[in-house]
């Protein structure tokens, strides 16, 4: 399961750059960063959002998209990773 779970934090490292690339922003990005300081808006978070569930190809649940959820990679991960879980036990 760490495997898995490294994978979905690079995954997600990954995501977060590109956005970054787009918007001309060059930040050393690491799992703990917060987004927000990083350089990433509210319409980046978006944009996130929607990358995170093309990426992992499921929808994110109303209830857990919270600043809380989207604070750092860590964050996203955590949610990504018990998002993941519940899918595969229904």
């Amino acid at each position: 399961m760490q495997a898995f779970s490294a994978n979905v934090q690079d995954r997600i490292l990954a995501l977060v750059k590109s956005i970054l690339r787009q918007n001309a922003i060059t930040a050393d990005v690491h799992a703990e960063s917060r987004l927000v300081d990083v350089g990433l808006t509210s319409m980046d978070m978006v944009n996130l959002m929607l990358s995170v569930e093309a990426e992992f190809d499921f929808t994110i649940p109303q209830d857990q998209i919270t600043p809380e959820n989207f604070q750092s990679v860590q964050t996203l991960q955590s949610m990504i990773v018990q998002q993941l879980r519940i899918e595969r036990a229904a």
